[in-house]
């Protein structure tokens, strides 16, 4: 199993960046609209999203969110870290077998309570911008450095 750390809020910088990929497969849109409950068919029935503007079914746009949450809690600021709130601007869709990828800069930090700002960007795979926005969280005070937790085993059926 990897090891996973964390930045302290003493550690992080501003301008310190990180970066977080994932392939965006057909399993990642069946779950999230299982677990989300949201079966908007340009999501689900590529016959409905042919006669939308994309022309293909599209991954959910928070399940962009969810990758930047991930990048947040294994990467920058890494475990520990206390998500307070996000903004999100969805510039292109994310197509299935996509690869997007996380960047993330910490453009502030507030003393008092250990908040930092984290601007997010997600790339495709053609390095094209399909979300930006930014979020603050709680760094971390202590260190932690931890084995990675197994994700769980799921089963999709019909």
């Amino acid at each position: 199993m990897p090891a996973i750390s964390n930045y302290t809020y003493s550690e992080i910088t501003i301008g310190q960046t990180a970066t977080y990929s994932k392939l965006i497969e057909e399993r990642d849109v069946q779950l999230f609209a299982a677990v989300s409950g949201d079966v908007n068919p340009v999501h689900l029935d590529a016959e409905f999203a042919a006669t939308t503007q994309f022309k293909n079914r599209i991954a959910h746009g928070m399940l962009s969110g969810a990758v930047i949450s991930a990048a947040i809690a294994m990467e920058l600021p890494g475990p520990g870290t206390i998500y307070l709130g996000q903004t999100l601007r969805f510039r292109a869709p994310v197509e299935l077998d996509d690869t997007i990828t996380v960047k993330l800069e910490v453009v502030d930090k507030k003393d008092k309570r250990n908040f930092v700002t984290l601007e997010c960007k997600v790339y495709n795979q053609h390095d094209k911008l399909v979300v930006s926005g930014s979020a603050e969280v709680m760094a971390p005070k202590e260190k932690i450095s931890l084995q990675a937790p197994v994700l769980p085993t799921v089963h999709i059926g019909d």
